[in-house]
């Protein structure tokens, strides 16, 4: 899951880039409003989380634009603003929810995670394809009755092949929300990653789910 963070408040970024990359997310981050609109425009993310009171743009319009523009990426508003009618116009702006500055992070992570359980359609922590699952508030994996152990990488990407089953995904796809802007696009690093879970998910005398699709990226298969 890839999240852009919009926000002015260098320290606030940081800290909060640092726990979603705890968590297991891709983060891009932007300071003003201008550049926070432009990357929400060009990158497929799955949700951006906006400050209201910014340089160059402010939040509102930002959101604003965006959805007039038709990117419907869910969108998570900050404020250091508490008041109705603020939280009104930024819901009529067209974010699917609101967060009051000072805020604790494991409250905005929780709206993080209900926002993208709400864009899944899917009220259900697991992700099931055939016998293998995956529980996106525990992070942890089977097939079957068997545990898998992955790295935070490894259960990213696995986490998006899931979410798109039988889908053919690109290596860019595949890229784009799996590692942030600056992700080096000629490294064969998601080849490995895909070598590794091959050999993680396919026990031995197990059917193999991650397909290799030539000339156009790879499939997980439901069995």
């Amino acid at each position: 899951m890839r999240i852009l963070v919009v926000d002015d408040d260098r320290r606030l970024v940081g800290i909060v880039k640092r726990g979603l990359l705890e968590e297991t997310y891709a983060v891009d981050v932007a300071y003003d409003g201008e550049e926070g609109e432009y990357l929400a425009e060009v990158n497929p993310y799955d949700l951006i989380v906006l400050d209201i009171m910014m340089p160059r743009k402010d939040g509102i319009e930002v959101c604003r634009e965006l959805r007039a523009r038709k990117v419907n990426t869910p969108i998570l508003m900050l404020t250091a603003k508490d008041a109705v009618e603020d939280r009104v116009r930024g819901l009529d702006a067209g974010a699917d929810d609101y967060l009051v500055k000072p805020f604790a992070f494991s409250e905005l992570l929780a709206r993080v995670r209900a926002l993208l359980r709400r864009e899944g359609m899917t009220k259900s922590p697991e992700l099931k394809v055939g016998d293998l699952v995956l529980n996106t508030l525990t992070r942890e994996v089977r097939r079957g009755q068997r545990a898998i152990e992955l790295t935070t990488k490894e259960y990213v990407i696995l986490e998006y092949f899931m979410r798109h089953p039988n889908m053919v995904l690109t290596r860019r796809m595949l890229e784009e929300h799996a590692w942030d802007y600056d992700f080096d696009s000629l490294s064969n690093l998601i080849d490995v990653y895909i070598r590794r879970l091959r050999r993680k998910i396919d026990a031995e005398g197990e059917k193999s789910m991650i397909q290799t699709v030539r000339g156009a990226g790879y499939r997980l298969r439901g069995l």
